[in-house]
Order: C-alpha cells, then sequence, then structure tokens
C-alpha cells in the first residue's frame, strides 16, 4: 500500500458531520423533483459497481445514476472478480484503483474490506450495504421523510423490527436531527449492535435528540410521525436459532398497530414480505411511503455519487 494513503468515500453516516449529511439529504429531493439538475459530474469517469449480494433498487440506482451523471459504470457480479480465487482484497484494491475512479459496493464482507478496498487502491468507496450498515439507505430514508414532511426536527420516529444494517444507518442518521425522538421496538437477542446505538446516542445527545431501544412491542410509544419496518431476513444472512420466527410474531406491522397511530406514515426499505413483517394492506395503504423510497434511491444514489466523487484524494 503506498505511504500515506487513507480512506475515502461514503462508509458510515457515523463519519458523515451532520451538516453534510443534510446537504446529501437535500441534494437527494433536489435531484428527486429535477433529476436533470447537473452538469454530469462523472463526465469522462469509469465507476465499479460491485454487488455480490443481491440488489433491486441499490444497484439499479447506482448504476442509472452513473449513466445520467455522465459516468460510466462497469459491473461486476457475485463470481466475476478473482477474489473468488484467492487473491486478497487488498490486491484487488490495487487493481481497481489503478483503472476505475470509484467504486460502489455491497458485499459478504464487514465494513473493513470495504475501508481496506479503499485505502489500498487510493480509490473512493461508496458502501452499498455492509453487515454493519446501509449508509446509503440511511440517506434515502431521510430524503424521503423530508420530502414528505418538511423539516424534520422533532420527528418522532418507531422503528420495529431488527436491528440490522438498515437500522443501524437509520439510528445514525436520526441521531443528527435535532429533537428527534426514535424508539427501536425489536425482538428479544435481535437488537443494534450495542456499539452502534451507543454511538448514535452520543450523536443525538448533542443535538437535543432521544434514541431507546426496547423489547416489548405492545410498549411502543403511539405518539409518533414514522413507523418504520423492514423484512425479517436481512439480505444474505441467516438467523441462528430455529425458532426466531416466533420471537419476532408480535413485531408483525399491521392495521391495528397503524391504527393505534393515526398520524404516522409508513415506510419499508424493500424488499418486503406480505404478512412477515407487514400487512398487504399497510405496504400497499395510503399512509404508505414505501413507494416514494424505492423511487429515492435513484436521486440519493446520485447525491452520494457526486459527494463521493468531490472527496480530495488523501
Amino acid at each position: 500500500m503506498p505511504a500515506g494513503a487513507s480512506e475515502r468515500g461514503l462508509f458510515s453516516l457515523a463519519g458523515l458531520e451532520p451538516s453534510a449529511l443534510r446537504q446529501l439529504v437535500d441534494r437527494s429531493v433536489e435531484l428527486f423533483h429535477d433529476p436533470r439538475a447537473h452538469e454530469r459530474p462523472l463526465h469522462d469517469r469509469v465507476v465499479g459497481v460491485l454487488f455480490t449480494r443481491t440488489s433491486t433498487r441499490t444497484r439499479t440506482a447506482f448504476q442509472t445514476g452513473t449513466v445520467r451523471l455522465g459516468g460510466t459504470p462497469v459491473a461486476y457480479g457475485p463470481h466475476d472478480l478473482q477474489l473468488n480465487t484467492g487473491e486478497s482484497v487488498a490486491d484487488t484494491g490495487r487493481v481497481l484503483g489503478a483503472m476505475l475512479d470509484l467504486l460502489v459496493a455491497r458485499t459478504a464482507g464487514p465494513l473493513e474490506e470495504l475501508r481496506e478496498l479503499s485505502r489500498t487502491g487510493r480509490l473512493p468507496v461508496v458502501n452499498a450495504m455492509a453487515t454493519e450498515e446501509h449508509p446509503t439507505q440511511g440517506v434515502c430514508d431521510l430524503a424521503a421523510l423530508t420530502l414528505a414532511l418538511g423539516d424534520l426536527s422533532g420527528i418522532r420516529v418507531l422503528y420495529v423490527g431488527e436491528g440490522n444494517n438498515t437500522a443501524t444507518a437509520l439510528a445514525h442518521g436520526l441521531a443528527t436531527i435535532r429533537g428527534a425522538e426514535v424508539t427501536f421496538a425489536t425482538p428479544c437477542g435481535y437488537g443494534l449492535p450495542s456499539d452502534a446505538l451507543a454511538a448514535a446516542r452520543k450523536t443525538a445527545e448533542s443535538n437535543g435528540a432521544r434514541l431507546s431501544e426496547i423489547h416489548d412491542a405492545a410498549g411502543a410509544p403511539d405518539d409518533v410521525d414514522v413507523v418504520y419496518t423492514t423484512r425479517w431476513q436481512t439480505t444474505g444472512t441467516s438467523k441462528p436459532d430455529v425458532s426466531w420466527r416466533e420471537a419476532f410474531r408480535a413485531f408483525h406491522v399491521d392495521a391495528a398497530l397503524l391504527a393505534r397511530r393515526p398520524r404516522a406514515l409508513f415506510l419499508h426499505d424493500l424488499p418486503a414480505h406480505r404478512g412477515d413483517e407487514v400487512a398487504a394492506e399497510v405496504l400497499d395503504g395510503p399512509r404508505s411511503l414505501a413507494w416514494t423510497q424505492a423511487a429515492m434511491k435513484l436521486p440519493s444514489a446520485m447525491a452520494v455519487l457526486e459527494h463521493t466523487a468531490s472527496l480530495p484524494a488523501g
């Protein structure tokens, strides 16, 4: 690795200044309204799009966003790179960094692998979902909420379900919102990672926000602006407890749960399993923002690409 090489890119929302995250969110909303509101900042740039896990929205958004911004995407599937034959992450980074201008990656490994690709390749990298966090989903979620509600100060959010990588990004993102009150209702043993929750709470304290986690769905607050859930089986993962569904059953979002929260909008990052984490009448109902969230994936990907491409070399 070249002496003094440092990582650059978007790896976690915890690593962004609140003002930088706010700019990404606002830019996403701007591009949602006008997808041509840019000067093709990726002109003559080549963007690698590496996905070793399944993806519909995120992969399509980043490939399409690259083209819309004037760049050329080079797509890699799960079996395309020599990583599969034992080549190291460091060597892969060196090679990709010699040929690409930017890399968007979703891999089966930990976030540290993406950081290593950036360091060894001297290459800006976007975390399109790692085991620990899905930061581009967090940008998309805040943008979808901003589109629907405007100023998010004092927003009250109830997250119901597994404390997965989407929930972690949501925690880091909402922790930057002044006066936000966020409750994560998660099954016992399936909460947010303790270190991530602690970091998000520290950020929240400096912004007058409050993050809490409970393990009793019946005890979740009723006075909320948003109810958010995700699929119970996070992409590319499995649960060691064969009876895990019993623990999750009480965290199903149905019409009765939403009726107790008459002002709440509903969010879901998709894909959804109707009948598991959410009832069809909620997902497809009038208070659902899930499809606006899905549409927001493209402009938020474009905002992230713009931001990452503009980062100075380390």
